[in-house]
């Protein structure tokens, strides 16, 4: 089940982190000659061709997650197949590019600028003269000031899903002539390229009965290469047909067809000829690649597997377990033989099973890329040990990122580097790099930290209760613990003497343990993590200041900890405990099929976590529960999900990481902010950003915001998540979109004899994917990779 938002700014964003009081951001790159903002780590994977080469004609079947149960893009159950459709059949003045940046539309928009500032911000757009309706009515003013009057919040009969910048115009009018438009702000904003993309016409936004219900079902009216010609239910299907009234180039298509498909499925649909691009995971990717690797003539079998790996002999036996079947097939035991032959002609059945499921896939390759979204970390601040911000980055200053990104893209072939922002990817004009804010990887210093915040090796830890448990670990469990968990589980319940006290860090010792012996144990704990923690200040070579506390790195003050700090001893630390509480610390994931990555990823940091001394515990939730039962509630301690990039941080991040704030009934209102923390500081820096109109000035503050959050470990982003489609080797211009928003129009199969080009595989990277962990995604956080 996929989680993460969709498109650009078509539903609403969410995840949220805590900052600190006061905060000693690093020198951003940005005052270097050297540009922070990078470039994109992967390209589009898309099979790009010329139009000239694309025969006319043909239908496309496209594999979505769901049919949509609105098509329009701003009610809050939209998800990515109403982004997609809209895509095809509506306006935006705006779309994305190679680089996740806003480009203009020339298909709809001839310009558009800013013509005054004072008294007030003027945007003018000059419309595409030829730009008309399906119904033939020329895309005008009356339209955009629908669309405003419904977006504006002004109204509450409208449910609406968001209201970022159109609650900021204050009138919009007819400009020189019926192509322009005039945009009247009441507040400057910085990210007016954002607003009526995608643009619907005044027949849905003109009245609250239309904008609820008019365009859940149906688009009568469209304005793109595409139209909508029916939502079918029954056949869990949206066709689009092509535009006759469309001024552009005309679509090579004549039909797209996206069908619903769960990924569990797609596979067999690809087999059975049912579909012709899909998202997939990686084990699929692999048998789509196995399946077009060259074979030997004589047994039709590949001759290698992914990776370059000898692929198997015939039925997938070795030549040495093919000889002993043989022998007992022919050999004097006549029962034995009987039942080798039978499994021999069993084998021999599911070989030619599998070669013709191979020949099917032959004509499908893997395209891949990384998609504009990123899988973090999030520690939920609203209570138990996270609420300490010494805590939380503790744990965030105990992961290794890079081995993680590697162990989820590594195999498959594409660039397996950290994510470095909050709020954009690398190659987006808003990067920049501001993990330097809390610091890298550090076992020691994190478990000077967790010291620091009264967590002890030690500590005495009393017998729970029935149903009691650990700190951290409060809430009801509503899944299966994963088998890491409970093994610690079993481990840390293990009790040593008879007095019902569990001593954290002695459970090897056999005999019962006096206070003078538990003493002495921590003084010479103590002694040897002083050592430590001095070597470990060396190599960090940071700047002491006279509170004592240490801005290595370009660290905030707090995210080290104060001078002279132990440390416990040790490569692995024993648990730790407080106030007769073990830490351990409730981590919550789907436990879907295509969550596999996630759960490498939260093995793999539960390891690291052990390094310091923080126990966990894993529950596996339903995956349609996962994120209203769980991540919305707060019903977890740590959780796995990804968000997407936006093109417009300024705007699309602030409710992300808005200071939660009482309601009225005396709740706490998150609004989007999941984590429940938040401060002052990163809502100003926020507000700045979406007030200037010095495009370097708002990526300045941006990168300041991002430092502060990084510095709070409210989330650690992890990871670009990975984007896998499969599609028929013909089929042109359709794949791993990456950044860039897809042209439906140029899509396409080839003429004969006609190929499209391919990015070549990133430097160092193999060039097949391999058996990894997944993508996924929606209008909420995913749980996928």
């Amino acid at each position: 089940m996929s989680h993460v938002g969709v498109g650009p700014r078509a539903v609403m964003r969410s995840v949220a982190f805590l900052t600190a009081g006061v905060l000693a951001v690093p020198a951003l790159a940005g005052c270097t000659s050297e540009d922070p903002s990078g470039k994109p780590l992967a390209e589009q994977d898309v099979a790009a061709a010329a139009r000239a080469r694309i025969a006319d004609g043909g239908t496309l079947r496209w594999a979505v997650d769901s049919v949509p149960d609105t098509l329009n893009a701003f009610q809050s159950d939209a998800d990515a197949t109403t982004t997609r459709v809209a895509q095809a059949v509506l306006p935006s003045m705006y779309r994305m590019d190679e680089t996740g940046s806003p480009v203009r539309n020339p298909d709809y928009l001839e310009s558009a600028e800013v013509v005054g500032t004072e008294p007030k911000q003027v945007v003018v757009y000059k419309l595409n003269q030829q730009a008309v309706w399906s119904d033939g009515r020329e895309i005008g003013a009356a339209d955009f000031a629908a669309q405003w009057r419904a977006l504006s919040g002004k109204d509450s009969a409208y449910w609406t899903a968001r209201n970022a910048g159109y609650d900021r115009i204050q009138k919009i009018e007819r400009g020189a002539n019926d192509l322009e438009v005039k945009v009247t702000f009441s507040r400057p904003y910085a990210d007016w390229k954002a607003l009526f993309s995608p643009l619907y016409p005044k027949d849905v936004m003109g009245t609250p009965d239309a904008f609820n219900d008019g365009a859940r079902r149906s688009l009568k009216v469209t304005a793109g290469p595409f139209a909508v010609k029916k939502v079918d239910t029954k056949s869990d299907q949206v066709v689009l047909t092509g535009n006759p009234r469309w001024w552009g180039e005309p679509a090579k298509l004549d039909k797209i067809v996206l069908r619903a498909v769960p990924r569990d499925e797609r596979v067999s649909e690809l087999v059975a000829g049912e579909l012709d691009l899909a998202e997939i995971d990686p084990e699929t990717a692999d048998e789509v690649t196995l399946a077009g690797a060259p074979r030997d003539p004589a047994t039709g079998t590949p001759l290698m597997g992914p990776e370059g790996s000898p692929a198997p002999g015939p039925q997938g036996r070795s030549a040495a377990e093919a000889l002993r079947s043989w022998a007992v097939a022919n050999g004097s035991d006549e029962d034995a033989a009987e039942e080798e032959i039978l499994a021999r002609e069993e084998r021999r059945e599911a070989a030619a099973k599998e070669r013709r499921r191979q020949k099917a896939l032959s004509g499908f390759e893997v395209r891949k890329s990384l998609e504009p979204a990123y899988t973090q970390l999030a520690l939920n601040g609203s209570d138990g040990p996270l609420a300490d911000e010494r805590v939380r980055r503790a744990v965030a200053r105990a992961l290794d990122r890079e081995k993680l990104a590697e162990a989820v893209l590594k195999p498959l072939g594409l660039p397996a580097e950290p994510v470095g922002s909050h709020l954009a990817l690398s190659g987006q004009p808003a990067y920049a790099d501001g993990s330097g804010a809390l610091g890298q990887q550090n076992a020691k210093e994190a478990r000077a930290l967790l010291a620091d915040a009264g967590w002890v090796s030690g500590g005495p830890v009393k017998k729970a209760d029935e149903g009691e448990k650990a700190a951290g670990a409060e809430k009801d469990e509503k899944g299966d613990k994963g088998d890491k968990a409970d093994k610690a589980d079993q481990d840390e319940k293990k009790s040593d003497g008879d007095d019902g006290t569990y001593i954290v860090g002695e459970d090897n010792k056999n005999g019962g343990s006096g206070d003078g012996g538990n003493d002495d144990a921590k003084d010479d704990a103590k002694d040897d993590a002083k050592d430590d923690a001095k070597d470990d200040a060396d190599r960090e070579s940071g700047e002491q200041l006279s509170s004592g506390k240490n801005t290595a790195q370009g660290g905030a003050p707090g995210a080290y900890a104060p001078k002279g700090t132990a440390a416990p001893a040790g490569s692995a630390a024993a648990p730790l405990a407080k106030d007769g509480k073990a830490l351990t610390l409730r981590f919550v994931l789907p436990s879907g099929p295509g969550s596999e990555a996630l759960r490498t990823v939260a093995d793999r940091i539960t390891d690291m976590l052990k390094e310091i001394g923080i126990g966990t515990e894993i529950t596996k939730v339903p995956d349609e529960s996962y994120f209203k039962d769980h991540i919305a509630a707060g019903d977890y301690d740590l959780a796995l999900y990804s968000w997407p990039a936006s093109a417009f941080p300024a705007t699309d991040a602030r409710p992300i990481y808005a200071k939660p704030v009482p309601a009225a009934d005396g709740s706490l209102n998150v609004a989007q902010n999941y984590t429940r923390v938040g401060t002052d500081q990163v809502d100003q820096l926020f507000d700045r950003a979406m007030t200037t109109l010095d495009q370097k000035e708002a990526r300045d503050l941006l990168r300041k915001a991002d430092s502060r959050i990084w510095a709070a470990a409210g989330s650690i982003p992890l990871y670009q998540r990975p984007q896998l489609t499969v599609a028929r080797e013909n089929l042109a211009n359709a794949g791993a979109f990456g950044f860039e928003t897809p042209v439906y129009e140029d899509m396409g199969y080839l003429k004969k004899g006609a190929q499209g080009s391919r990015p070549s595989a990133p430097a160092g990277s193999s060039a097949s994917p391999s058996a990894s962990s997944s993508p996924s995604s929606s209008s909420e956080p995913s749980s996928g990779s």
